[in-house]
């Protein structure tokens, strides 16, 4: 009886010395994806892309870090959707409406021509909350048969109608114009009568020194200052039709996004939530100030869309619309599905807020 509790004590020692000599958890390396966008660095577009991989780093206490890659970096900027497929870079930072040619409901996740009268912040609900992130997630995995992820976060709308040599004054000035335009707005164009060029934006400053087009869309305000269209166009047009809303997409390789812990893929999604509305609220203050040193340092003269522009645009997008619903039943499923949602909170929309321009008229008239 006297020898346990000598036994108990050369027990713990041993136990001890155990635990002493095991090697100490070492800490999880951490998770780096390399991810390219669309565009080039310089612009306002890739801001949105880095904004949101700092935020991940840093939600994710350095645990996931993000390699921001511009335009051309790796692969051409309209091929980053099916390097992300096969895993040659781990996703992408772009736009679901330069896979046009892929299948045509990829506009409609944008938010798409005329956006069935929302804005933005509508397009965002159909997308949370009306089914249209399901739909979108369907688009990838059963239509186009891609293992990819994709989440929005860049709300780079609404978009102005383009930059022109000359004074549009009406439909009859526009038609026979060979103009940079792309995605599903090339076609409504086309169907107008202009002559289009699909380009990424990096190459439109090029193409119009050359000559080779007499007028570009792209963005407006910010982005276009950027771009330096300034230069070449004196003739600034807005709004446009084609984008009065877009979203642009993130978009994660599946087997990426599997590999990563349950919390660092909401850490993914947090930052991506948090980047589209700070980053939102910063363009909105560098728009206005694009605005007014293309107007007082460069002499552009922005000018109102006529109203038959804008009012034929989104006629030949229904026709395009009608067309493509008969022809393919997602896109129908899709279109449908937006509708149905805008159907509701449009006129709601309509009944709880006043016209913008009504109190803008009041504070800040229109200058002649």
């Amino acid at each position: 009886m006297k020898q346990r509790p000598l036994m108990a004590v050369v027990t713990l020692a041993a136990v001890l010395a155990v635990l002493v000599a095991a090697p100490a958890p070492q800490a999880q390396s951490p998770v780096t994806l390399k991810l390219q966008a669309s565009w080039p660095a310089a612009l306002t577009l890739y801001d949105n892309f880095k904004m949101w991989a700092e935020k991940v780093e840093k939600l994710s206490n350095g645990r996931l870090k993000i390699e921001t890659l511009p335009a051309g970096a790796i692969v051409p900027a309209f091929e980053v959707l099916d390097a992300t497929n096969k895993k040659v870079i781990d996703g992408h930072h772009s736009w679901a409406g330069y896979w046009q040619g892929k299948h045509p409901a990829g506009i409609l996740f944008t938010g798409g021509p005329g956006a069935q009268g929302m804005d933005k912040i509508d397009q965002l609900g159909w997308l949370m909350h009306g089914g249209g992130l399901e739909l979108y997630q369907t688009w990838y995995k059963d239509v186009l048969k891609y293992d990819v992820v994709p989440i929005p976060i860049l709300p780079a709308g609404p978009q102005a109608f383009g930059w022109f040599k000359r004074p549009i004054k009406n439909l009859a000035d526009f038609k026979g114009l060979k103009c940079r335009q792309t995605g599903i707005a090339a076609q409504v164009y086309t169907e107008m009568g202009m002559r289009v060029v699909n380009m990424p934006g990096g190459e439109i400053m090029p193409a119009a020194e050359r000559g080779v087009i007499d007028c570009a869309e792209w963005v407006g305000g910010v982005e276009d200052l950027r771009f330096g269209f300034q230069t070449i166009w004196k003739y600034h047009y807005t709004p446009g039709m084609h984008e009065t809303v877009t979203i642009g997409e993130l978009v994660l390789n599946g087997d990426t996004w599997r590999k990563l812990s349950p919390d660092l893929q909401e850490i993914v999604k947090t930052a991506a939530m948090d980047t589209f509305v700070r980053w939102w609220t910063l363009w909105q203050k560098q728009n206005a100030d694009a605005i007014e040193e293309l107007q007082t340092k460069h002499k552009v003269q922005i000018l109102k869309t006529p109203d038959d522009i804008l009012i034929e645009f989104l006629k030949a997008w229904d026709r395009i619309a009608k067309r493509e619903s008969e022809k393919d039943a997602f896109f129908k499923k899709v279109f449908d599905a937006q509708r149905q949602y805008a159907s509701k909170v449009v006129p709601a929309k309509r009944f709880m807020f006043a016209p913008y321009a009504f109190a803008a008229d009041y504070y800040w008239p229109v200058k002649k």
